[in-house]
């Protein structure tokens, strides 16, 4: 059926159906980034397809292929509840374009892209709330980039409490981004050479886990006093 449904998208959109693939078993369509909305909104309606189920939306990077081709590809996968198959879109992406979003197509589209203008740095035109979904405001380029530094140190900012809720306190030296702040050539040098990938130096003993960090004490500490102040309310409720 995905066949039949990549024979609908030819019949109704001719030419403007770049090429497709079935590479295996994946059926696929290259569609040009004006006729991306278009096409999504063809995919859902049509009575023949009824593509009413929103997969995923994601990108990826070809750095190498500038300055002839474009730099990014969104890949669209949806599919038919009722009809049973399912549908690969793709277009190819300039740096700094601003494809459609597909938010008035599938609700869902909403956090996709959100996720690939953080993770990639591709914003999406018309989208109702175009920010960071993974990473903090502050953060300094996209991570999913080919061209990310992975020695890039990010900006430390001021922890932000809140009362709604319990959360662990910064990271310190040896959590939450090692790579960037631990001096892992030092680590190889020394006369007795320490690991250095993150996860099997903490199996050795030779890094902290979040799980015996002070910040994790403290957490447990705020636990325990909540229910311990649950339990003594409980105790001192009226009786039926």
């Amino acid at each position: 059926m995905s066949k039949a449904a990549i024979a609908r998208l030819k019949a109704q959109f001719g030419d403007k159906v770049l090429s497709t693939s079935d590479f295996r078993g994946d059926d696929s369509a290259y569609v040009a980034p004006g006729d991306w909305l278009a096409v999504a909104t063809f995919l859902r309606d049509d009575e023949q397809l009824k593509m009413n189920m929103f997969t995923d939306l994601t990108a990826v990077d070809y750095p190498e292929r500038e300055p002839d081709e474009p730099r990014f590809e969104l890949v669209l996968m949806v599919r038919s509840l009722e009809k049973n198959h399912r549908v690969i879109i793709k277009t190819k992406v300039a740096d700094g374009a601003t494809p459609a979003t597909l938010t008035g197509v599938w609700a869902g589209a909403n956090w996709a892209e959100r996720e690939v203008f953080d993770m990639f740095g591709i914003r999406f035109k018309d989208h109702p709330d175009m920010r960071r979904i993974l990473m903090y405001d502050e953060f300094v380029g996209h991570p999913l980039r080919k061209d990310y530094p992975i020695d890039r140190v990010q900006p430390i900012v001021e922890y932000r409490d809140s009362a709604d809720m319990a959360k662990l306190a910064p990271f310190g030296i040896e959590e939450g981004q090692p790579f960037a702040r631990i001096d892992w050539e030092a680590r190889l040098s020394a006369d007795k050479p320490s690991q250095v990938s993150p996860s099997i130096a903490q199996q050795q003993g030779q890094t902290r886990t979040l799980s015996d960090s002070a910040a994790a004490q403290l957490l447990m500490e705020q636990l325990e006093a909540k229910r311990a102040a649950a339990a003594a309310t409980a105790d001192q409720s009226p009786k039926e």
